[in-house]
């Protein structure tokens, strides 16, 4: 059941009144809630989860440790405010502006990012995991990379895809990239593609002088392929009775093991 405004309204400011360590400005963070109108207003420390503030007009607000998570901030004006420590996690923030605002160590995880401005915003320390829209000026290959591995450590091989594709779509020469990319797609059965992101990784390292990382994506792509091989024949043996369904699995586990050591997240 979605409450009516005005009742949103009261039921935070009580829960606020009935909080002593908050440092925000009750008086402000009603103006907020009221009227999306809250220009220079002093947030700190707000609790603002799953607030509507479309479009709202926060320029520079002090926002420094507030709580927006879930919240929908899309359109809204953040320019010039501190969110310094500040949790956006899933926040919508499409279309924000964000420019000359000042977002160090804030929380942006799992939020939504198509569109927003930061042009001359600081950014250090923010956390962008799983974040949708990334801008590229905000996250390097290298972040993007350690974030593919993890998911791939859990078991995430689509998640662990995706980011690799992004670290690529930002530097389209990071061989490494490539070749977690070649691992994930092995692990969920798209050989093809598998295939030729090892080879596009051996490419990169030939044409940069790289012998040891062109043999050992050359190595990958070669195992790859053996390991498929090695899966159609023995299931065509055992759909035949030349083999055991234990023998097939092992056979077809024989590929992961050779490329252990090889790949970022083995």
């Amino acid at each position: 059941m979605k409450l009516p405004k005005f009742a949103t309204v009261t039921l935070l400011v009580a829960t606020t009144l009935a909080t002593p360590t908050r440092a925000e400005n009750i008086e402000h963070l009603q103006q907020l809630l009221s009227t999306q109108d809250c220009p220079g207003c002093d947030l700190r420390g707000a609790g603002l989860v799953h607030a509507d503030l479309v479009g709202a007009n926060l320029t520079g607000a002090n926002l420094v440790r507030a709580n927006l998570s879930q919240s929908d901030l899309s359109g809204a004006d953040l320019s010039g405010a501190n969110l310094t420590g500040a949790s956006l996690v899933g926040a919508n923030l499409t279309g924000a502006n964000f420019t000359g605002a000042n977002l160090t160590g804030a929380d942006l995880r799992d939020s939504y990012l198509t569109g927003v401005q930061y042009e001359g915003a600081i950014l250090d320390g923010i956390n962008l995991r799983g974040a949708y829209g990334i801008p590229a000026a905000t996250i390097t290959p290298e972040e993007l990379l350690v974030w593919a591995s993890d998911e791939a450590q859990q078991g995430n091989y689509q998640g662990a895809i995706f980011y690799y594709t992004e670290a690529i779509n930002l530097d389209r020469d990071f061989a490494l990239a490539y070749l977690g990319r070649a691992a994930a797609y092995n692990r969920t059965g798209e050989t093809d593609n598998a295939v030729a992101d090892a080879e596009r990784a051996a490419e990169i390292y030939f044409l940069d002088g790289n012998q040891e990382g062109y043999e050992t994506a050359k190595f990958f792509a070669a195992a790859i392929v053996a390991e498929e091989e090695a899966f159609l024949e023995a299931r065509e043996r055992n759909r035949r009775g030349d083999l055991g369904g234990n023998l097939l699995n092992v056979i077809t586990g024989v590929g992961s093991i050779l490329l252990q050591g090889f790949l970022p997240f083995f």
